[in-house]
């Protein structure tokens, strides 16, 4: 098992968070270290009131979840988190392994859903009902798919058998290759391929 990072370098990457105003990717990128640590550091300071690592677990005396109702609300809560990093965040001493048998005996499932937190649902709504009135041959089906070059973000996420995990990350990316392309009325219109710079 790796070491874990220092808690002056754990105090410095908070504190230039939280004292001077830098956000979480740029400090990410000063640090080295990645966001969805970062995340973690945060999160076990709300929980506990510091960010200090787990003491290392001798082979053999790792903690069994005997709550299962707490752990599924647990679950529900950090379900954007990989089982190592709720392994971190739960109370006890437990090993990652253990939070996967867990996950799986509530029914919860790996998957996740991207949505953006920029966008506005009123309009979403209002655009859902404005497509619903027109015909087929009016419509044009757009989907893009890519890669940040800096994006840190875990991809997965768990939640209960047959339901999707909805999650947010920012629309603002610092580089990006996409492919588009379109479908309208049975017939694929020429894929785009683009690389974007900072936004």
């Amino acid at each position: 098992m790796p070491a874990p990072y220092s808690y002056d370098l754990r105090q410095k990457v908070i504190n230039a968070i939280e004292l001077d105003g830098i956000p979480k990717t740029e400090a990410s990128q000063v640090f080295h270290v990645s966001r969805n640590t970062i995340n973690l550091w945060l999160q076990r300071k709300e929980h506990t009131g510091d960010f200090l690592p787990k003491p290392n677990r001798p082979p053999g005396h790792g903690h069994q979840i005997t709550d299962w109702h707490k752990f599924k609300a647990f679950a529900q809560e950090h379900g954007d988190q990989t089982s190592a990093q709720m392994a971190q965040l739960w109370d006890d001493d437990i090993s990652p392994r253990t939070i996967s048998r867990a996950l799986k005996k509530i029914g919860f499932t790996r998957k996740k859903t991207y949505g953006y937190q920029e966008r506005d649902e009123q309009q979403r709504e209002e655009f859902i009902a404005q497509i619903e009135q027109m015909e087929p041959e009016g419509l044009v089906y757009l989907d893009e798919a890519g890669m940040n070059s800096q994006d840190s973000d875990y991809p997965y996420g768990y939640c209960e058998e047959g339901q999707r995990f909805h999650a947010l990350k920012s629309g603002k990316r610092q580089g990006r290759v996409s492919y588009m392309a379109a479908w309208c009325y049975q017939q694929l219109l020429q894929p785009l391929h683009k690389t974007q710079s900072t936004v």
